[in-house]
Protein backbone atom coordinates (compact mmCIF):
# COMPACT_ATOMS: atom_id res chain seq x y z
CA UNK A 1 0.00 0.00 0.00
CA UNK A 2 1.32 3.42 -0.94
CA UNK A 3 1.53 6.30 1.51
CA UNK A 4 -1.47 8.59 1.65
CA UNK A 5 -1.40 12.38 1.53
CA UNK A 6 -4.23 13.44 3.81
CA UNK A 7 -4.20 17.24 4.28
CA UNK A 8 -3.11 18.38 7.73
CA UNK A 9 -6.42 20.16 8.55
CA UNK A 10 -8.30 16.93 7.82
CA UNK A 11 -5.88 14.90 9.95
CA UNK A 12 -6.25 17.34 12.83
CA UNK A 13 -10.04 17.29 12.57
CA UNK A 14 -10.05 13.50 12.78
CA UNK A 15 -7.39 13.09 15.45
CA UNK A 16 -8.50 15.78 17.89
CA UNK A 17 -11.75 14.14 19.07
CA UNK A 18 -10.11 10.71 18.98
CA UNK A 19 -7.31 11.73 21.31
CA UNK A 20 -9.66 13.67 23.59
CA UNK A 21 -11.46 10.41 24.27
CA UNK A 22 -8.44 8.12 24.25
CA UNK A 23 -6.27 10.29 26.49
CA UNK A 24 -8.96 11.09 29.07
CA UNK A 25 -7.54 10.70 32.54
CA UNK A 26 -10.67 8.95 33.80
CA UNK A 27 -10.75 6.29 31.10
CA UNK A 28 -9.52 2.91 32.41
CA UNK A 29 -6.07 2.03 31.19
CA UNK A 30 -7.30 -1.30 29.89
CA UNK A 31 -9.63 0.56 27.54
CA UNK A 32 -6.91 3.04 26.52
CA UNK A 33 -4.55 0.20 25.67
CA UNK A 34 -7.16 -1.72 23.69
CA UNK A 35 -8.34 1.33 21.72
CA UNK A 36 -4.75 2.34 20.95
CA UNK A 37 -4.02 -1.06 19.44
CA UNK A 38 -7.16 -0.98 17.30
CA UNK A 39 -6.63 2.58 16.04
CA UNK A 40 -2.98 1.85 15.17
CA UNK A 41 -4.03 -0.61 12.48
CA UNK A 42 -4.83 2.25 10.08
CA UNK A 43 -1.13 3.22 10.28
CA UNK A 44 0.03 0.62 7.80
CA UNK A 45 3.38 -1.13 7.66
CA UNK A 46 5.49 -0.56 4.51
CA UNK A 47 5.51 -3.37 1.99
CA UNK A 48 8.42 -5.82 2.08
CA UNK A 49 8.89 -5.53 5.83
CA UNK A 50 10.05 -8.59 7.75
CA UNK A 51 8.76 -8.69 11.33
CA UNK A 52 10.40 -11.30 13.55
CA UNK A 53 9.11 -11.86 17.10
CA UNK A 54 11.81 -12.47 19.71
CA UNK A 55 12.73 -11.62 23.27
CA UNK A 56 15.10 -8.91 24.48
CA UNK A 57 16.00 -8.35 28.08
CA UNK A 58 13.48 -11.00 29.04
CA UNK A 59 10.63 -9.10 27.36
CA UNK A 60 8.65 -9.64 24.14
CA UNK A 61 10.13 -7.71 21.23
CA UNK A 62 10.16 -7.49 17.45
CA UNK A 63 12.97 -7.23 14.93
CA UNK A 64 11.93 -5.28 11.85
CA UNK A 65 14.01 -5.19 8.69
CA UNK A 66 13.55 -4.14 5.09
CA UNK A 67 12.87 -7.44 3.39
CA UNK A 68 15.39 -10.18 4.09
CA UNK A 69 18.34 -7.85 4.64
CA UNK A 70 20.87 -8.58 7.38
CA UNK A 71 21.85 -5.13 8.66
CA UNK A 72 25.03 -4.55 10.62
CA UNK A 73 23.48 -1.66 12.55
CA UNK A 74 20.56 -1.62 14.97
CA UNK A 75 18.03 0.77 16.44
CA UNK A 76 16.51 -0.06 19.83
CA UNK A 77 13.10 1.64 19.64
CA UNK A 78 11.19 2.50 22.82
CA UNK A 79 7.56 3.42 22.26
CA UNK A 80 5.70 6.30 23.87
CA UNK A 81 2.43 6.31 25.77
CA UNK A 82 3.12 7.94 29.12
CA UNK A 83 4.72 4.72 30.44
CA UNK A 84 1.16 3.38 30.85
CA UNK A 85 -0.03 2.57 27.31
CA UNK A 86 1.57 1.79 23.96
CA UNK A 87 2.67 -1.53 22.53
CA UNK A 88 4.43 -3.27 19.68
CA UNK A 89 1.21 -2.85 17.72
CA UNK A 90 0.85 0.91 18.21
CA UNK A 91 4.36 1.65 16.93
CA UNK A 92 4.93 -1.13 14.38
CA UNK A 93 4.29 1.17 11.40
CA UNK A 94 6.79 3.78 12.60
CA UNK A 95 9.39 1.17 13.55
CA UNK A 96 9.07 -0.49 10.15
CA UNK A 97 9.48 2.82 8.35
CA UNK A 98 12.63 3.50 10.37
CA UNK A 99 13.96 0.08 9.37
CA UNK A 100 13.47 0.83 5.67
CA UNK A 101 14.90 4.34 5.80
CA UNK A 102 17.84 3.78 8.16
CA UNK A 103 18.89 0.44 6.70
CA UNK A 104 19.22 -0.83 10.27
CA UNK A 105 17.44 -3.62 12.08
CA UNK A 106 14.91 -1.93 14.32
CA UNK A 107 14.17 -3.70 17.59
CA UNK A 108 10.89 -2.74 19.24
CA UNK A 109 10.73 -3.52 22.95
CA UNK A 110 7.55 -4.33 24.87
CA UNK A 111 8.86 -2.94 28.15
CA UNK A 112 6.77 -3.25 31.30
CA UNK A 113 4.13 -0.59 31.86
CA UNK A 114 2.92 1.30 34.92
CA UNK A 115 1.07 1.29 37.24
CA UNK A 116 1.51 -2.47 37.35
CA UNK A 117 5.27 -2.00 37.00
CA UNK A 118 6.39 1.47 38.12
CA UNK A 119 9.84 3.02 37.76
CA UNK A 120 12.47 1.67 37.32
CA UNK A 121 10.92 -1.37 35.58
CA UNK A 122 10.88 0.22 32.10
CA UNK A 123 14.45 1.47 32.51
CA UNK A 124 15.61 -1.95 33.70
CA UNK A 125 14.00 -3.56 30.65
CA UNK A 126 15.51 -1.08 28.19
CA UNK A 127 19.00 -1.49 29.67
CA UNK A 128 18.70 -5.27 29.59
CA UNK A 129 17.56 -5.11 25.96
CA UNK A 130 20.63 -3.07 25.01
CA UNK A 131 22.81 -5.61 26.81
CA UNK A 132 21.21 -8.39 24.77
CA UNK A 133 21.96 -6.55 21.52
CA UNK A 134 25.60 -6.35 22.59
CA UNK A 135 25.60 -10.08 23.28
CA UNK A 136 24.06 -10.63 19.84
CA UNK A 137 27.21 -9.16 18.31
CA UNK A 138 26.41 -5.48 17.74
CA UNK A 139 29.06 -3.06 18.95
CA UNK A 140 27.64 -0.16 21.01
CA UNK A 141 28.59 2.47 18.44
CA UNK A 142 26.46 0.60 15.85
CA UNK A 143 23.33 0.71 18.04
CA UNK A 144 21.10 3.77 18.24
CA UNK A 145 18.47 4.19 20.93
CA UNK A 146 15.35 6.02 19.83
CA UNK A 147 11.87 6.68 21.09
CA UNK A 148 8.96 9.06 21.24
CA UNK A 149 7.41 10.96 24.15
CA UNK A 150 7.84 8.75 27.24
CA UNK A 151 9.92 6.43 25.08
CA UNK A 152 12.13 9.40 24.23
CA UNK A 153 12.67 10.12 27.90
CA UNK A 154 13.35 6.45 28.48
CA UNK A 155 15.89 6.46 25.63
CA UNK A 156 17.79 9.32 27.27
CA UNK A 157 17.65 7.66 30.69
CA UNK A 158 18.89 4.40 29.18
CA UNK A 159 21.88 6.09 27.57
CA UNK A 160 22.73 7.86 30.83
CA UNK A 161 22.57 4.61 32.76
CA UNK A 162 24.69 2.76 30.19
CA UNK A 163 27.40 5.39 30.48
CA UNK A 164 27.28 5.49 34.28
CA UNK A 165 27.04 1.75 34.93
CA UNK A 166 28.56 0.08 31.86
CA UNK A 167 30.99 2.70 30.62
CA UNK A 168 29.49 2.43 27.11
CA UNK A 169 27.30 4.75 25.08
CA UNK A 170 25.03 3.98 22.13
CA UNK A 171 26.02 5.30 18.73
CA UNK A 172 23.22 7.86 18.58
CA UNK A 173 20.00 9.03 20.21
CA UNK A 174 16.83 9.78 18.25
CA UNK A 175 14.32 11.60 20.44
CA UNK A 176 10.84 12.44 19.15
CA UNK A 177 9.17 14.97 21.48
CA UNK A 178 10.83 13.34 24.50
CA UNK A 179 9.14 13.51 27.92
CA UNK A 180 12.29 14.05 29.93
CA UNK A 181 10.78 15.32 33.19
CA UNK A 182 7.44 13.68 34.07
CA UNK A 183 7.18 15.79 37.21
CA UNK A 184 8.08 18.99 35.37
CA UNK A 185 5.80 21.67 33.96
CA UNK A 186 4.11 21.46 30.58
CA UNK A 187 3.05 24.25 28.24
CA UNK A 188 -0.67 24.90 28.74
CA UNK A 189 -3.44 22.42 29.51
CA UNK A 190 -3.60 20.42 26.28
CA UNK A 191 -2.40 20.07 22.73
CA UNK A 192 -4.05 18.05 19.99
CA UNK A 193 -2.90 14.74 21.48
CA UNK A 194 -2.16 14.94 25.20
CA UNK A 195 -3.46 16.95 28.13
CA UNK A 196 -2.10 17.98 31.51
CA UNK A 197 -4.49 15.83 33.55
CA UNK A 198 -3.69 12.63 31.68
CA UNK A 199 0.03 13.41 31.83
CA UNK A 200 -0.12 13.97 35.60
CA UNK A 201 -1.84 10.65 36.08
CA UNK A 202 0.73 8.86 33.95
CA UNK A 203 3.60 10.55 35.82
CA UNK A 204 2.19 9.45 39.18
CA UNK A 205 1.54 5.91 37.95
CA UNK A 206 5.08 5.62 36.60
CA UNK A 207 6.71 7.07 39.71
CA UNK A 208 4.85 4.84 42.17
CA UNK A 209 6.67 5.12 45.48
CA UNK A 210 9.86 6.33 43.84
CA UNK A 211 11.80 9.57 44.14
CA UNK A 212 10.69 12.23 41.64
CA UNK A 213 14.24 13.63 41.72
CA UNK A 214 15.76 10.37 40.51
CA UNK A 215 17.53 11.11 37.24
CA UNK A 216 16.42 7.81 35.77
CA UNK A 217 12.86 9.04 36.20
CA UNK A 218 13.58 12.61 35.07
CA UNK A 219 16.64 12.35 32.80
CA UNK A 220 16.47 16.06 31.96
CA UNK A 221 18.26 16.54 35.29
CA UNK A 222 20.74 13.74 34.73
CA UNK A 223 24.32 13.90 33.40
CA UNK A 224 24.57 14.89 29.75
CA UNK A 225 28.34 14.69 29.30
CA UNK A 226 29.44 11.76 27.18
CA UNK A 227 26.12 11.25 25.43
CA UNK A 228 26.31 10.36 21.73
CA UNK A 229 25.15 12.54 18.82
CA UNK A 230 21.49 13.27 19.40
CA UNK A 231 18.55 14.41 17.31
CA UNK A 232 15.51 15.99 18.98
CA UNK A 233 12.26 16.63 17.12
CA UNK A 234 9.33 18.63 18.49
CA UNK A 235 6.41 20.74 17.31
CA UNK A 236 6.14 24.27 18.66
CA UNK A 237 2.49 23.78 19.59
CA UNK A 238 2.81 20.78 21.87
CA UNK A 239 2.81 20.57 25.66
CA UNK A 240 6.34 19.17 25.79
CA UNK A 241 7.91 21.82 23.56
CA UNK A 242 9.59 23.76 26.40
CA UNK A 243 10.98 20.54 27.89
CA UNK A 244 12.51 19.73 24.51
CA UNK A 245 14.06 23.19 24.29
CA UNK A 246 15.52 22.79 27.80
CA UNK A 247 16.92 19.39 26.88
CA UNK A 248 18.61 20.69 23.73
CA UNK A 249 20.13 23.55 25.73
CA UNK A 250 21.45 21.13 28.38
CA UNK A 251 22.93 18.84 25.74
CA UNK A 252 24.69 21.69 24.00
CA UNK A 253 26.05 23.06 27.28
CA UNK A 254 27.52 19.61 27.96
CA UNK A 255 29.25 19.58 24.57
CA UNK A 256 26.99 16.94 23.03
CA UNK A 257 26.52 17.12 19.27
CA UNK A 258 22.80 17.76 18.91
CA UNK A 259 20.43 18.59 16.10
CA UNK A 260 17.05 20.17 16.92
CA UNK A 261 14.24 20.10 14.39
CA UNK A 262 11.08 22.13 15.08
CA UNK A 263 7.84 21.85 13.14
CA UNK A 264 4.89 24.23 13.30
CA UNK A 265 1.47 22.81 12.54
CA UNK A 266 1.98 19.11 13.23
CA UNK A 267 1.16 17.55 16.61
CA UNK A 268 2.69 15.44 19.36
CA UNK A 269 4.45 12.47 17.72
CA UNK A 270 2.82 13.06 14.34
CA UNK A 271 5.53 10.66 13.08
CA UNK A 272 3.14 7.85 14.00
CA UNK A 273 0.93 8.96 11.12
CA UNK A 274 3.80 9.06 8.60
CA UNK A 275 1.93 6.64 6.32
CA UNK A 276 -1.06 8.98 6.21
CA UNK A 277 0.34 12.49 5.70
CA UNK A 278 3.45 13.73 3.90
CA UNK A 279 4.77 16.26 6.49
CA UNK A 280 4.91 13.52 9.12
CA UNK A 281 6.72 11.23 6.68
CA UNK A 282 9.24 13.99 6.01
CA UNK A 283 10.01 14.21 9.73
CA UNK A 284 10.66 10.47 9.88
CA UNK A 285 12.95 10.69 6.86
CA UNK A 286 15.00 13.43 8.55
CA UNK A 287 15.37 11.37 11.71
CA UNK A 288 16.25 8.28 9.69
CA UNK A 289 18.93 10.12 7.72
CA UNK A 290 20.50 11.30 10.97
CA UNK A 291 20.52 7.82 12.49
CA UNK A 292 21.86 6.21 9.33
CA UNK A 293 24.76 8.67 9.16
CA UNK A 294 25.54 8.40 12.88
CA UNK A 295 25.75 4.60 12.76
CA UNK A 296 28.10 4.42 9.79
CA UNK A 297 31.69 3.32 10.48
CA UNK A 298 33.96 6.32 10.93
CA UNK A 299 35.91 5.51 7.77
CA UNK A 300 32.73 5.36 5.67
CA UNK A 301 31.40 8.54 7.26
CA UNK A 302 34.61 10.41 6.45
CA UNK A 303 34.49 9.29 2.83
CA UNK A 304 30.91 10.58 2.50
Amino acid sequence: MRDLDIPLPVMRAVLSPLYRVLMHHRMPLTAQRAISDVVARVQFVPANTTVTPLRLGGRPAERLTAGTSAPETAVLYLHGGGYTIGSLTTHRSLAARLAHETGAAVYQLDYRLAPEHPYPAALDDATAAFDDLLEAGYSPERIAVAGDSAGGGLSLATAQRLIAQRGVAPGALGLIAPWVDPAGPVTGDRDLVVNRWWSNRCAADYLGAGDPQATGYAPLHGPMAGLPPSYVQADTGELLYKQCVELVSALREAGVSVRFSETDGLWHVAQLQASLTIPAAAAVRELSAFLRAALQPVSTRDLG
